[in-house]
């Protein structure tokens, strides 16, 4: 497997547990940055970010425009905010029309992100009651992406995984403790 830049996670309801239980199992050395874009209310502007990081032992945090996108961090789309990629490293923040009835949009990210990473990207596409990511991962396979979704059989709403699975957009369909794996074993290459 080749050497990933950065690792997209894209979630929406169902898939919170299953982030806790990746970003647990990092090891406080975990030398790829990841980002995360998770469908969350809009209304309520703090506290996921202090769960994530209970939880992580990398520090998350939710990025302000042109932050530097570097390894040990994980990056928390803001709420209202669509997250994209810059091709200079950087991570910018956008509150242009919802994607999909989201924002932020998981389609927006992937795009941006592989666009700028290409097959130096890892995309995950957890549990979710809709089909945002599915435009960004057909995009992202387009440009040498490697996807993954999370097994239809363990994904508490199934519609998100469900979508790119009927597409054969990934390259893996895994359960969480695979996913947990798979994810680890990038730390070693």
């Amino acid at each position: 497997m080749e050497r990933f830049k950065v690792i997209v996670i894209g979630g929406s309801a169902g898939s919170f547990q299953v982030v806790t239980r990746i970003l647990a199992a990092l090891p406080a050395n975990f030398n790829i940055p990841v980002v995360l874009c998770l469908h969350r209310l809009k209304h309520i502007r703090s506290g996921f970010e202090e769960v994530l990081n209970k939880k992580s032992t990398l520090k998350v945090i939710e990025p302000e425009d042109k932050t530097k996108l570097q390894k040990g961090y994980v990056y928390l789309a803001p709420a209202n905010y669509h997250l994209y990629a810059e091709i200079n490293g950087t991570l910018s923040l956008s509150t242009e029309e919802s994607v999909s009835f989201s924002r932020p949009s998981i389609d927006l990210t992937f795009d941006t992100f592989s666009y700028v990473y290409k097959n130096k990207m890892l995309g995950i596409i957890l549990s979710g009651a809709n089909r945002d990511g599915l435009n960004g991962c057909i995009l992202a396979k387009a440009r040498g992406t490697t996807l993954i979704a999370q097994s239809l059989e363990e994904a508490e709403i199934q519609t998100m995984p469900e979508s790119i699975i009927q597409q054969q957009l990934p390259t893996y369909i895994l359960k969480t403790e695979d996913i947990i794996k798979k994810i680890i074993a990038l730390n070693k290459l």
